[in-house]
């Protein structure tokens, strides 16, 4: 992986009073449209247009989640709106597809795909702090949604807003988070539990520069332990050419 300056992206126009900057981010944790306002954009248009601009990727990469002296490498491929996930040793391969009124993740087989159990979504990938719920992206979709205010993170302005499971299929009562202005990229997503207490915290670490493209290049992701904000595992999601 070279070393390139972490900075922000490239820029976009979108309708509604606000402009974008468009960051090409991956994961399943990546993404988004910029927005700059006299006046906050509503929670909504926030949404749209960071869903928007995710399914309009093109990408072809290798990463790794990384936990201790856990690496667990992949590959990640995107054209559009279809994401693709391939792991091995034992080999597995998912497909999740973003669409206007909600995300779609499959498990790809010798026969085609078959959708992933709903029961399953709340498991934990390779025994690692990421969910293949946290990879389907799903509470970018939930329509429960508000903006909080505005926040600096890692030095970056940013929107911060909230959104609420529809119901308790979800591993989350919650979800906040808060998008860069200037870029659109999700810098940070808290998931609280249905106690209202903080379980689980994803950070973008730092980014990086491919072919003229941005990227994410470094996330973290901490287990709390609900209600004491003690970090009990933390995971890296790191990518790479």
């Amino acid at each position: 992986m070279t070393k390139r300056r972490n900075r922000s992206f490239s820029l976009s126009e979108f309708r509604h009073s606000f402009v974008i900057r468009h960051l090409s981010f991956v994961i399943s944790l990546a993404v988004g449209g910029a927005l700059f306002a006299a006046a906050p954009p509503s929670a909504k248009e926030i949404l749209d247009s960071v869903r928007m601009l995710e399914s309009r990727q093109q990408i072809d990469l290798d990463g790794q989640l990384r936990e201790n002296e856990k690496v667990i490498p992949f590959h990640l491929t995107q054209t559009g709106p279809l994401i693709r996930y391939s792991f091995a040793d034992p080999d597995e391969v998912l497909e999740l597809r973003l669409g206007e009124n909600g995300s779609r993740l499959d498990l790809v087989t010798d026969t085609g795909t078959e959708k992933f159990a709903a029961e399953k979504l709340k498991e934990n990938v390779r025994d690692t702090g990421i969910t293949y719920e946290d990879l389907a992206l799903k509470f970018l979709y939930w329509e429960n949604a508000r903006v909080l205010g505005d926040e600096t993170v890692r030095t970056r302005s940013c929107w911060k807003l909230q959104v609420v499971a529809p119901s308790r299929d979800s591993q989350y009562w919650n979800v906040v988070i808060w998008v860069d202005k200037a870029s659109g990229a999700l810098m940070r997503m808290e998931g609280y539990d249905w106690n209202g207490k903080l379980m689980k915290r994803f950070e973008v670490i730092s980014a990086q520069k491919i072919d003229n493209r941005w990227f994410l290049k470094q996330m973290r992701v901490e287990e709390l332990q609900p209600g004491t904000n003690k970090v009990q595992a933390r995971t890296y999601l790191e990518i790479k050419r």
